[in-house]
């Protein structure tokens, strides 16, 4: 599955791939898989990712089409 959102987020923040890596604790290469959709996000990296952008990960994962996080 692809994450349009997750890629969509980054390059609106203007953030490098190798920048969100870095945040997360990862290479680059599996970032841009995560992207492309060659492997599965796991819940703790989705969960750093919804805080780093402050959104939930519903949003990311286009569960929903409000960006704005849950209280």
């Amino acid at each position: 599955m692809v994450f349009k959102r997750i890629r969509d987020m980054r390059e609106d923040n203007d953030i490098t791939q190798k920048q969100m890596a870095e945040y997360l604790k990862i290479h680059q290469t599996t970032y841009s898989d995560y992207e492309l959709g060659n492997l599965n996000i796991p819940i703790d990296i989705l969960i750093k990712l919804a805080k780093f952008y402050k959104t939930s990960i519903d949003y990311l994962v286009g569960l929903t089409y409000n960006p704005k996080p849950y209280k």
